[in-house]
């Protein structure tokens, strides 16, 4: 297991913790709480809940991806949401990194459907932070209202044990499955992310303009 260094509590480009806001928001939602595991609970439910989930907020670029942007945005997909948790996490000086795999995912919206012509997710993103000695998987990614329109069971974080996506919704359907570990990176590999996307995903912007809530709520209601 790698032990944490000094590079998993530093800012980079990408996972931007020197950000006055950042380091704001970090602590208005850790402060209170006493040592690391219970800061970084508060901190991954402040991200799941108080950013919307919206993967058509992709931009892969620094700007794009950077903990600062997704925070003023206020929406993120899996991703950039996961960059800053791990962000927030090294304000309050607690170790993390980003952590990715490839997962098939069988809730999407009809527009994500035709723009990807798959239903693999390649570099969904996590967070890897250190806590009692040991590295936790935590995935901030969909906020508990897009969980209960899809009648998919939140992902609670103790600290303790990972939170990954569950294999089933609260309907017994599949939901989420993990075919392949990427990784876990102290620094975003923006460039290895966009070659893959190069690769396996039609070079479609037809998303720009969409709204992810209405998306979703059209698929739920087939409306």
């Amino acid at each position: 297991m790698t032990a944490p260094g000094s590079q998993h509590v530093m800012p980079t480009s990408f996972i931007d913790s020197d950000n006055i806001k950042i380091i704001e928001f970090s602590r208005l939602h850790s402060e209170n709480a006493a040592g690391h595991t219970q800061k970084a609970v508060s901190l991954y439910y402040a991200i799941r809940d108080g950013i919307r989930y919206d993967p058509y907020s992709l931009d892969m670029t620094l700007e794009g991806l950077k903990a600062s942007t997704t925070l003023a945005n206020g929406r993120g997909w899996c991703v950039t949401k996961a960059i800053l948790l791990a962000a927030c996490c090294r304000v309050a000086g607690i170790p993390a990194r980003v952590g990715f795999a490839d997962v098939r995912n069988h809730l999407t919206t009809e527009r994500l459907r035709n723009i990807m012509k798959t239903d693999i997710f390649f570099w969904h993103g996590y967070t890897s932070i250190y806590l009692e000695g040991s590295w936790v998987k935590a995935t901030p990614a969909f906020n508990i209202e897009l969980c209960e329109k899809f009648r998919i069971i939140p992902l609670d974080f103790d600290g303790t044990c990972d939170s990954i996506y569950h294999p089933y919704d609260l309907e017994g359907k599949k939901h989420m499955e993990y075919l392949n570990q990427r990784g876990e990176f102290d620094d975003v590999p923006m460039d290895q992310m966009i070659a893959t996307f190069l690769t396996e995903y039609s070079v479609d912007h037809e998303w720009k303009n969409a709204d992810f809530d209405a998306d979703v709520d059209k698929e739920v209601t087939g409306k």
